[in-house]
């Protein structure tokens, strides 16, 4: 059986000027890397109206079984083109810790992919490397601005920035530096996050343009001083040089499909710790030059859509028109209690029970969001028609429009009919308006509990001592105005990743809450989650290497 790499591999990629050129680029904005991918220069676009209707692609909570967002995400908007819709894609950059961890690449699968696959999952153009980099410059600066004189009077014991690394790596969660003596600086305690989870990708997807990121990047705050004072990266001279390392990465990356449909692939944040969506440039850039744009939110509705639509919408004057969710039937089974390799099996009884979990979802969408839904049933060889016609039966007395989605075995062909059902919704609700889950005058505590209560379902909310200290004194900060960014499991839609199905009633728990005031936004740290995930016993790094031919071999 053909793998993904396989499948990339025989793709046939037009020139990516060419591509640019049918999408509506000029040749003077484009910049190529190589001969498949180029950078985009949005500000050329500016005074081009955004025409597109807006689709997010969400998903019921993951599971093993694996759902396929960004599979049907693509296999969607080739559908949309099979069906003569101009359709771009916007979509987020992978980072290397699923890669060489244990989820895998951000690339589609089968015959509904992105190319160059190698590259993409790989370095690509460099995007999150510049990121990497100009955080921890910022670190440098810092720690150097207290060796050299502490002009701010930094308290070292309040620096609250840490240092980034895209890859997983659990010994560098907590670290102390600074050790060896006066010349190696003040010893102090550090952590790394991921870099995908770090303050400058969740400022850099944020940002509307350079102008708008270089603000951002100031407001970061680092530090505080000895007399309680919040210590900026803009206090300390940081700004203007991060600016500079991110210039180049900031233009949007222009990548095809197998079925040469253009996709701005740009910035890569987690949703289970940042707020998981793609640049809002790139996604505004889409919008330009399309007239349907499918863009994805990461994990599940809970997490990325959520995040999507209170933070990224709610800034930039965005709503979509329809969302999409993601369902499989071997998911399904795994939220109603199906044992784990047992998924392709005839289990009625497990399906009907995983339910669940999906209504519970297009619940938050239709009545919290109030925006129209689309469920995508994205098919396994394994499933049985009995099966579909379960999954399609319960929806069409719940009055939920679904189809299936085909596409890792048929690329656009296996999608036609669900992007006809997604175009027609989009038609439909052509003045989207939006629903947020909280109102922006609402406390902290309030909008925690506001998220709790009407998306994760919870009964209430506990705050620890230690989340009340930090959410009062950033209250007291002048911050009560940000969004809520909650950093929990992605497994369930409660913090405990066992939970499956719908849980409800229960007590959602919020440890600590810190700034990011580069993004915008607010994190609460829910249950146990932690910002720099470990690698797993067997990553998937030991499967990867490099034949004699210089072929790279095991990328999925």
């Amino acid at each position: 059986m053909a793998t993904d790499l396989d499948i990339a591999r025989s793709a046939t990629m037009k020139p990516i000027m060419e591509i640019a050129d049918a999408a509506g680029f000029s040749p003077q904005t484009v910049s190529p890397y190589g001969y498949h991918v180029a950078k985009v220069d949005p500000r050329s676009y500016l005074e081009k109206p955004a025409r597109a209707k807006l689709i997010l692609v969400t998903a019921i909570n993951p599971t093993p079984a694996g759902e396929g967002k960004t599979t049907v995400s693509v296999a969607l908007a080739d559908g949309m083109r099979k069906i003569g819709k101009d359709a771009m894609l916007a979509l987020r950059e992978p980072s290397l810790g699923p890669v060489f961890g244990m989820k895998g690449g951000a690339t589609g699968g089968g015959y509904a992919q992105v190319v160059p696959m190698e590259s993409i999952n790989l370095h690509f153009t460099g995007d999150l490397h510049a990121i990497t980099t100009a955080n921890n410059l910022l670190c440098a600066i810092l720690d150097n601005h207290i060796q050299q004189g502490n002009a701010m009077n930094i308290d070292p014991r309040r620096v609250c920035f840490r240092h980034c690394l895209d890859v997983n790596d659990r010994q560098l969660r907590q670290i102390v530096m600074g050790l060896g003596g006066t010349q190696n600086g003040t010893p102090r305690e550090d952590g790394f996050d991921i870099t995908a989870a770090s303050e400058v990708m969740a400022t850099f997807c944020l940002a509307a343009d350079l102008k708008d990121l270089k603000a951002r990047l100031s407001r970061i705050v680092v530090g505080h001083s000895y007399e309680g004072k919040a210590v900026t990266a803009g206090d300390i001279g940081a700004a203007g040089s991060m600016t500079a390392l991110l210039r180049d990465a900031f233009s949007p990356n222009l990548i095809q499909t197998i079925e040469n449909t253009p996709c701005l692939m740009h910035g890569g944040p987690f949703a289970n710790i940042a707020h998981g969506c793609n640049s809002v440039v790139a996604t505004k850039l889409a919008m330009r030059m399309s007239d349907y744009t499918v863009t994805e939110a990461g994990f599940g509705a809970d997490l990325g859509a959520e995040k999507f639509l209170d933070i990224k919408c709610r800034m930039n004057d965005l709503w979509p028109n329809v969302i999409v969710l993601v369902a499989t039937i071997r998911a399904l089974k795994h939220h109603g209690g199906a044992a784990k390799g047992t998924y392709g099996e005839p289990n009625p009884e497990a399906l009907k029970a995983g339910m669940s979990n999906l209504m519970a979802h297009i619940h938050n969408v239709t009545k919290v969001w109030n925006t129209p839904v689309v469920v995508a049933l994205n098919l396994f060889a394994t499933d049985t028609q009995e099966e579909q016609d379960m999954v399609k039966s319960i929806l069409a007395e719940a009055g939920v429009a679904c189809a299936p989605c085909n596409g890792w075995a048929n690329g656009g062909n296996g999608t036609m009919e669900l992007a006809q059902i997604v175009c027609d919704a989009a038609d439909a609700n052509p003045e989207a308006i939006p629903s947020f889950s909280y109102e922006d005058d609402m406390s902290l505590k309030e909008k925690i509990t506001a998220i709790a209560t009407r998306v994760y379902h919870a009964g209430d909310v506990s705050f620890s001592p230690q989340a009340e200290k930090d959410l009062a004194g950033l209250e007291k900060e002048g911050h009560g105005g940000c969004p809520i960014c909650v950093a929990k499991t992605q497994y369930s839609m409660s913090d405990t990743a066992s939970a499956l199905g719908a849980p409800s009633g229960y007590t959602l728990s919020i440890r600590s809450a810190r700034l990011s005031a580069g993004a915008g936004f607010v994190v609460a740290f829910a249950g146990s989650i932690i910002a720099m995930p470990g690698l797993p016993k067997v990553p998937a790094a030991m499967s990867i290497d490099v034949d004699d031919n210089g072929e790279i071999q095991g990328l999925f």
